[in-house]
């Protein structure tokens, strides 16, 4: 990790600058906190199936325990409340409310939740409710998964069970987390679960993914009309290695790749197979009608921000010619993933999806970063994830006032937690968990993040 600059620079800003109505919160995810992997009817998820394979998380380190949310909830959320954040982004899993994905409900997960969203409530902290964050029930990934057209029909399933079950209490719902980062990982890299590999599963899993989040959409506005539904998108700042013509062709496919190929089919522009001609071979997965089905009008999308990449040509790379250059080869600051600290990164991409018309409103539904914190007498100086952002905060105020279109930002993440293929030595949390004792430490982000919100 690399940080030349790390004494914080004078932040001026406050919370009013952003306006009255702005939606502050923070994040967290079913699988990378929860644990209670099989416990009261839980079902087996892919992500529990994946981390039981050597190599595949950093450390094989195990998610069955996590930061144990199951039991710690009202703990959790009561840390929220002292903190002042009004506003709580968790996830719903699929295989605690249907072991199999299909089929028989699991009362106990249903309950789980209500005592989840209930302690919100009461403490005054608004749900903000995903249905799907990654963790896929393996008895459907044992049938295709995501790469089966029959889970149009398991999801619109799960997710009625879902909204018949929690419609009154929640206002806010997502329908997917990050799809390009599910497919992309899971079904074309094969690093995150299923582990699976190759165009031919990459493909499929996208366009059903899409057709799904379009069918989640129109099943809870038929359900319950009266919520704001929305879906997240991770988005990265791209930049060309050097101003040659091969380098800023290739930046402009991973750019279309990575910004535009899943939020394109969503607003009626199809898939961009002009700059990505891979993509010409969806066309195998498509039946008649998919195209007026992938179409949704959000009431807002959520943006997932973390860093900007540069990208050079490179003729090796498959369907993209294409190659990242690592943060730590451009002798620029970064975090503990690797991840270039560069704050425009998030103005950028705030203004590159305001262009959409049929976009109304975004929100910032994660943005943070990873560092390697140490508890010293019961504190976490972590300087660096205040100043991160304090940054990103100042370039979010610049969009918001171009675009007039950002109405919250929700900071990733609440506790320090499984963070997938790194297991738990990569720290996002406000919060940090000692994963032997489940003991937790507020660290000096989370007081500042605290101080800022109490600001009149």
């Amino acid at each position: 990790m690399s940080i030349k600059n790390s004494e914080q620079n004078a932040f001026t800003l406050s919370k009013k600058d952003f306006g009255e109505d702005f939606l502050w919160g923070v994040a967290a995810s079913a699988f990378q906190t929860e644990g209670g992997h099989d416990k009261d009817g839980k079902g087996l998820s892919i992500w529990d199936e994946f981390s039981t394979k050597r190599n595949t998380i950093a450390n094989n380190d195990s998610p069955k325990t996590a930061t144990n949310f199951y039991e710690n909830y009202k703990e959790d959320i009561a840390t929220i409340k002292a903190l002042g954040i009004p506003n709580f982004r968790f996830s719903l899993s699929w295989p605690r409310i249907i072991p199999n994905g299909t089929g028989a409900v699991n009362q106990a997960g249903l309950d789980f939740y209500h005592k989840v969203i209930d302690t919100c409530i009461e403490n005054e902290i608004e749900p903000f409710v995903t249905l799907y964050h990654w963790d896929l029930p393996l008895e459907l990934e044992k049938k295709g998964g995501w790469t089966n057209r029959a889970i149009l029909e398991w999801f619109k399933e799960y997710v009625t069970v879902c909204i018949n079950a929690f419609k009154g209490k929640v206002k806010y719902w997502m329908v997917l987390n990050e799809p390009s980062v599910f497919t992309g990982a899971g079904y074309f890299l094969g690093v995150h679960a299923p582990g699976k590999k190759g165009l031919n599963n990459f493909l499929p899993a996208m366009h059903h993914a899409l057709l799904c989040q379009a069918i989640g959409f129109k099943t809870i506005k038929e359900l319950a009309p009266d919520t704001e539904v929305g879906t997240t998108f991770s988005c990265t700042f791209i930049t060309p290695k050097t101003f040659t013509e091969k380098d800023i062709k290739a930046a402009e496919r991973v750019d279309v790749l990575l910004n535009s190929s899943f939020i394109d089919p969503s607003l009626g522009l199809g898939y961009p197979i002009k700059t990505l001609p891979f993509l010409k071979h969806i066309a195998k997965y498509m039946v008649k009608g998919d195209e007026e089905l992938l179409k949704v009008t959000f009431d807002f999308i959520g943006l997932q921000n973390y860093t900007r990449e540069v990208v050079g040509h490179n003729s090796y790379v498959p369907y993209i010619n294409a190659k990242i250059i690592p943060a730590n080869k451009r002798n620029v600051d970064y975090t503990a993933m690797n991840w270039e600290i560069y704050p425009k990164s998030i103005y950028y991409m705030i203004l590159k999806f305001s262009k959409y018309q049929e976009v109304k409103k975004i929100l910032i539904t994660e943005s943070g970063a990873s560092f390697f914190d140490e508890l010293k007498e019961d504190r976490i100086n972590d300087k660096e994830r205040t100043h991160y952002i304090q940054s990103y905060l100042e370039q979010l105020l610049l969009a918001q006032e171009k675009s007039g279109k950002v109405a919250g930002y929700f900071v990733w993440s609440l506790t320090d937690n499984f963070e997938w293929a790194e297991g738990y030595k990569q720290r996002f949390g406000l919060v940090y968990v000692d994963f032997e004792t489940q003991k937790r430490t507020i660290k000096n982000s989370g007081y500042w993040y605290r101080d800022f919100l109490d600001k009149k």
